[in-house]
């Protein structure tokens, strides 16, 4: 466990905001689900809404966040970790009031990083001059450990679906494995691309009324983004629908969205402060079984 100091605290603090930090992680089942375009949009309209923000990509792929905004992430977390270069040449902004950092390769090795290296870490976050309101973390599906860290230790988790039969078992199936191996007991469910709002809103009552039968975990409404062709145009544009068709049906619930998150409750990992919060990140990544969910 990482020794935290009086002043590495003072400067986190700084960095996240204090007691005010939202982190929510953004998971899913399987693949082709839009989970990335989802938190990209997120963001945006966080932003706009005056909020500092700061999005984790797990993802490798060259179809990840930096991506919807029609940029290349070229670093990753761990060259910083490594003392390979700076944050400063880690982050991206592609706009005011949005940050994006890479972590495909640090977030695979958080639960192996020596003290000196979470010093490191932790120096380098405390540099940023903005403090950071929300953290949105696009959770990669495949991890060592059998699931995000991240999502663990977040306040919030999203699982992100579709209307496909495919789509909400692998959801269950996650929502399930988690609750079993993790004690995770409490998730949201965000439909995506789905044909119209009351079909979104049966997806989660059947979803959340299974679960909750069964005794698995608690479900909560996040919303639902409508299949829309402007996100479709605005995807393969590389940019956000939000600034590619900010009047588009998908366009207003993204703001919905993040207008709702803002208020949604937070846990307990809150309560202890930014600190508290890297202190779990680091705990559980540590101590994690790889491969938990498989078992």
């Amino acid at each position: 466990m990482a020794d935290f100091r009086i002043d590495q605290a003072d400067g986190l603090r700084r960095l996240l905001g204090g007691s005010q930090l939202q982190v929510v992680t953004f998971v899913a089942g399987c693949e082709g689900l839009g989970r990335s375009v989802v938190v990209a949009n997120l963001g945006v309209a966080l932003a706009r809404l005056g909020k500092e923000v700061l999005i984790i990509d797990e993802n490798a792929s060259t179809d990840d966040i930096a991506a919807s905004f029609g940029q290349v992430a070229k670093h990753d977390l761990l060259n910083v970790v490594l003392r390979e270069l700076p944050l400063s040449k880690a982050l991206l902004q592609p706009m005011a009031g949005l940050r994006l950092l890479s972590a495909a390769r640090a977030v695979k090795k958080l639960g192996r990083l020596s003290l000196a290296q979470q010093q490191t870490l932790l120096d380098a976050m405390s540099s940023l001059e903005r403090p950071v309101d929300v953290i949105l973390v696009d959770a990669s599906i495949s991890h060592p450990q059998g699931f995000s860290p991240f999502g663990l230790a977040s306040q919030e988790a999203v699982v992100v679906l579709s209307g496909s039969s495919a789509s909400i078992t692998e959801a269950y199936a996650l929502i399930k494995k988690v609750s079993h191996a993790f004690s995770r007991k409490h998730f949201r469910i965000l439909v995506n691309k789905v044909r119209n709002m009351p079909d979104a809103r049966s997806i989660y009552e059947n979803i959340a009324q299974v679960t909750a039968q069964r005794g698995i975990a608690q479900l909560d409404y996040a919303g639902a983004i409508p299949l829309d062709e402007s996100l479709r145009q605005a995807s393969q544009l590389c940019r956000p629908v939000l600034i590619q068709a900010p009047d588009s049906p998908a366009a207003n619930a993204f703001r919905e969205i993040a207008a709702d998150l803002l208020y949604w409750q937070r846990g307990e990992s809150e309560n202890g402060g930014v600190e508290h919060f890297l202190q779990q990140l680091l705990h559980l990544s540590q101590r994690i079984t790889p491969n938990a969910l498989r078992a």
